[in-house]
């Protein structure tokens, strides 16, 4: 995995890290962001029962709010006002803060309190996010730092999400997601993120993608450049290693690329130049999520959110994740506004947001309130 360039050089933001604070049983209060997929593939099964995953994750100004307390005692207590938040062992944040006291080799109680916004099961990486913002407000709150490695070995074991909340900004992410690079910084987009009240099972999306290819039903997406031929419908799970499934990785792995190097085609409308859009010229370049071809079917509601969103003006509109998040980009504050008003209307929960530069992130994430 990669370490070098995960966190923000930028002095004032690491000096944070030493901060003291007067009382050891203050909380610590930082901001939990989400994020949303600026497309998704999904390859191969890979022998640990994950598949391999190409992946742009952009971070949004959306987000959770989580408190860290340690006090005497020992154990984890994890609090939160929404039901379906887990509060034992199964929690992102609990499974953190125990690898992390351990490796710390620190004692004491740790109370987490999350104040949820985002949506549970809403493929906005909420969970993750709060079990990367603990970790950040645990080393405050017990004036101790972990490594850049044990960070990364931490969140990678907990989680393939994860990672991504340590880098922050527009990231690569590669593996089964876990592996992250960042990418360029880039200017803010204006976002409508759409949260339907539908809970999405990202184990049973995966489970239907498998199904879906071992009965041959994915057709001439998934036809193989070495022969011409529709991969047969004889596939087997856990045999999906073929040349047709590696050939769509690599058109990822291209289309990202090519917009690296800005030598996509096309220009935004009214001749805007490339430097004020490039995440509308990475999703120009034609990259989707997989998993839409089995949400949708299952959640036919999920689609016509993603129409509704292009209807009132996206430039490009997504399911996130595995959803049931569906956000799209926009043009303009008030394009996006008028977007989330007229979802709202219809009767979809929606709210008008922005995506966060990685330095915006670290500093909206890491500056704490008291």
């Amino acid at each position: 995995m990669l370490v070098k360039g995960l966190f923000p050089p930028n002095p004032r933001i690491l000096r944070l890290s030493a901060f003291v604070f007067k009382s050891d049983r203050m909380p610590v209060t930082v901001n939990s962001f989400a994020k949303i997929n600026l497309g998704l593939r999904i390859g191969a099964a890979r022998p640990d029962g994950f598949h391999e995953l190409r992946t742009v994750y952009q971070t949004i100004a959306l987000h959770d709010t989580i408190h860290v307390q340690v006090v005497r005692g020992s154990g984890i207590e994890i609090r939160c006002a929404d039901s379906r938040v887990p509060k034992d062992g199964t929690n992102t944040c609990y499974k953190v803060v125990e690898l992390a006291m351990a490796t710390l080799r620190s004692k004491g109680r740790v109370v987490i309190e999350i104040e949820k916004r985002l949506p549970v099961q809403g493929g906005l990486g909420g969970a993750s996010s709060n079990a990367v913002a603990t970790l950040v407000a645990l080393e405050r709150a017990l004036k101790k730092s972990l490594s850049a490695a044990d960070k990364l070995r931490i969140a990678a074991e907990v989680g393939s999400d994860l990672p991504l909340f340590l880098v922050g900004g527009t990231v690569l992410g590669i593996g089964r997601g876990e592996e992250v690079c960042p990418l360029p910084d880039l200017p803010s987009v204006q976002c409508v993120v759409a949260s339907p009240e539908i809970g999405v099972s990202t184990p049973q999306a995966f489970a239907d993608w498998d199904a879906m290819m071992g009965a041959g039903e994915a057709g001439a997406e998934f036809r193989s450049s070495r022969t011409g031929e529709d991969t047969p419908r004889s596939i087997a799970y856990g045999k999906l290693t073929l040349p047709g499934n590696s050939d769509r990785m690599n058109k990822f792995g291209r289309s990202v690329a090519s917009w690296l190097s800005g030598s996509t085609s096309g220009v935004p409308a009214g001749g805007r130049g490339r430097a004020e859009t490039p995440l509308l010229d990475l999703v120009r370049t034609g990259i989707e999520n997989d998993f839409e071809k089995v949400v949708f079917p299952k959640y036919p509601e999920l689609r016509e959110v993603k129409s509704l969103l292009e209807r009132a003006g996206a430039i490009y509109a997504s399911l996130s994740g595995s959803g049931s998040a569906v956000y799209g980009l926009f043009r303009s504050q008030e394009a996006a506004r008028k977007a989330a008003a007229r979802l709202r209307k219809a009767g979809t929960p929606a709210q008008a947001t922005t995506t966060l530069k990685r330095q915006q992130y670290w500093k909206k994430f890491l500056v704490s309130r008291f």
